[in-house]
């Protein structure tokens, strides 16, 4: 049997990390280094455990080839493109060091064409879970419905196929983030430096990500002009608290039983209980 609290841990130690990182500043190719060796490790801690396991239910893969391995892998291969990109810019500042990263942009556009029109990127961002025990458990797959090559080079034994696949749609997401605050002069140029360093998120991810929602669907902030993302990329980078894929937890919070805005509706409370002892 799977515990649950050994791979929460591991996720939780990588975030810890990033938000050293984060906290810190830094070079970021250094920083992409780090975190490969880092994340290239915890995969295969991950793998040597879930194969010392004497027996694995049908749930327990599918919390943990759509929960966990897909966030380890994906922040892999995003980090792994990060260096990549970073150490063949050959300019670090002015109108072609904007155009470089722009290239880039396009490019991460143009390939995500490859997955985003298929019936999994579309059951993934519906926050569906009725197909999990297809996708997410081991040896489901049938070779003539026509798999990507990259099936053919993967442990059969630590790989479910679509658990790569979310890998690569998470790495996409995390790296449009990161290209964004490259080409956009207004969010490259925020310092964390200006940011006290205690300044810190201590409630939950989804707490944070219920209340920017709020935020982006009121239209509150620039007129309701900015981004999803881009609020995303500035609260993350406010409180030093990297959020992940925040549209996957969105639509998990719509799933909810009973309340579904649980954080808003905690503000609401505290609030009217602060302005009842004021009176």
């Amino acid at each position: 049997m799977i515990k649950i609290a050994f791979y929460k841990g591991l996720l939780i130690d990588i975030n810890q990390k990033e938000q050293q990182f984060s906290a810190t500043g830094g070079d970021v190719v250094l920083q992409s280094s780090d975190m490969i060796v880092h994340l290239h490790e915890t995969l295969h801690r991950l793998r040597e455990y879930l194969l010392g396991l004497k027996s694995v239910t049908n749930q327990e893969e599918i919390e943990l080839f759509k929960e966990v391995k897909p966030q380890v892998l994906g922040k892999l291969i995003f980090y792994n493109e990060v260096y990549r990109i970073e150490t063949s810019c050959p300019f670090s500042e002015g109108k072609m060091y904007i155009k470089y990263f722009s290239g880039q942009l396009k490019l991460l556009k143009k390939n995500s064409r490859l997955y985003r029109d298929n019936e999994f990127f579309r059951y993934y961002r519906s926050g569906r879970s009725d197909r999990d025990g297809e996708y997410f458990v081991r040896g489901q797959l049938h070779h003539f419905t026509g798999l990507n090559s990259f099936y053919f080079e993967t442990d059969p034994n630590f790989s479910t196929y679509y658990d790569h696949l979310l890998a690569r749609i998470i790495a996409h997401e995390l790296l449009y983030a990161f290209l964004l605050t490259r080409i956009d002069p207004e969010t490259r140029s925020t310092s964390l430096s200006v940011i006290p360093d205690e300044l810190r998120w201590t409630g939950t991810k989804n707490a944070l990500i219920e209340l920017i929602y709020a935020l982006y669907i009121a239209g509150v902030i620039s007129n309701g002009k900015i981004g999803l993302r881009k609020i995303t990329l500035i609260f993350q980078s406010i409180f030093k608290t990297p959020l992940g894929d925040v549209h996957h937890a969105f639509h998990r919070m719509k799933d909810r039983s009973g309340k579904r805005t649980l954080f808003i509706d905690q503000l609401k409370d505290s609030l009217e209980h602060y302005m009842d002892k004021s009176l």
